[in-house]
């Protein structure tokens, strides 16, 4: 991920994270709304109206952050032909797909506003329930996360896959979270710039932020039949879920002390290896050289080995862990910003 560039239509990567700001006068955005696309062209410019509808109503200075995650259609020549004209809109824009975490992640990553809402762009998420998430934040929560109680998806391939996954995902975590896969959410930008994002990470956003001891609200959305394009997702999904539930379940218990998992783990390993040199060395007391069993003896040998690298892994978890997180978030280095609204040529002086 981290050879990937990212460049404007000058080729400048500074240039492109200062064009990631707000350009157009008026106060900083209180709100942002990100919008992962993929694929949209037929929604775009619906959803951009609803969202403005919605918004508008409320009062507030926001913004918009439509990241494109690698459409192969004219999802971005769509949005890029609003954004000419709104500058609370701005675009963000893949090289190539790398999925919808990694989209919400780097919409996150440009987002200004000190409340943060996500939600699909492809209207099965209803804009004006945005409102409802907002007054949970202004209650005092700090992540209110959507339910799509009435959900307009397919019984087989959607909802009874998604019911045993949230069953699941709250049983191991400890966050019954009725509805993991609703992408309608909204955050406090204190903490969800905080949350590592990778991989399918997306729907254990709560699971996660559960470490940081936030107040979690659910309320009840809308939820709309798809009305154009295709759903990106299937029965395929599943086993991806359930490898991140294993990494979050250790990341939530572990994560500050990473030698105690590895240590639990190495323990069947060297009581393993305690037994079979214990049975050698009996054979060797009891009846000499020839009585030992060297598929005995070269188990033990092989248990010790994977026993002291557990603990070695533990030991190397715990220095990572001690000198901070190493893992490569530049996001921006996998973008490119395509357009950031009309400019205000003062600004652009500043800079």
């Amino acid at each position: 991920m981290s050879g990937a560039k990212s460049t404007t239509r000058d080729g400048n990567i500074d240039a492109a994270q200062r064009t990631a700001s707000p350009r157009g006068p008026g106060l900083a955005p209180r709100l942002s709304v990100i919008v992962p696309l993929y694929n949209e062209q037929e929604s775009v410019r619906p959803l951009y109206e609803a969202i403005v509808r919605a918004l508008e109503e409320l009062g507030r200075p926001f913004e918009m952050v439509f990241v494109d995650d690698g459409s192969k259609d004219d999802t971005v020549p769509v949005a890029a032909s609003l954004a000419r004209h709104d500058s609370r809109l701005r675009i963000v824009k893949f090289r190539r797909n790398y999925g919808q975490t990694a989209a919400m992640a780097a919409g996150i990553e440009h987002a200004n506003g000190e409340v943060l809402v996500t939600m699909d762009g492809d209207l099965q998420n209803d804009p004006a329930d945005i409102a409802l998430l907002l007054e949970q934040i202004d209650a005092g929560f700090d992540l209110v996360v959507g339910w799509r109680h009435n959900r307009q998806d397919k019984l087989i391939t959607r909802k009874i896959p998604s019911r045993i996954a949230n069953w699941l995902i709250g049983r191991v975590t400890g966050v019954p979270i009725h509805d993991n896969g609703c992408s309608l959410k909204a955050f406090r930008a204190s903490l969800i710039k905080r949350i590592p994002l990778y991989s399918e990470m997306h729907r254990f956003i709560p699971a996660m932020a559960s470490i940081a001891g936030p107040r979690v609200a659910q309320i009840r959305v809308r939820h709309h039949a798809r009305r154009w394009g295709q759903s990106k997702y299937g029965l395929s999904r599943i086993y991806k879920v359930l490898l991140d539930l294993m990494v979050i379940k250790t990341i939530a218990s572990f994560a500050s002390r990473p030698l105690r998992w590895f240590a639990l783990l190495s323990l069947p390993l060297f009581a393993l290896a305690f037994f079979a040199f214990g049975q050698t060395a009996v054979d060797l007391l009891m009846d000499g050289e020839d009585a030992i069993s060297l598929p005995i003896a070269g188990s033990g040998v092989i248990f010790l080995g994977s026993a002291l690298i557990l603990l070695c892994s533990g030991a190397l978890a715990e220095l990572i862990y001690a000198r901070g997180d190493v893992r490569d978030r530049e996001f921006l280095k996998l973008t490119q910003t395509i357009l950031a609204g009309p400019r205000n040529p003062e600004t652009d002086r500043a800079l």
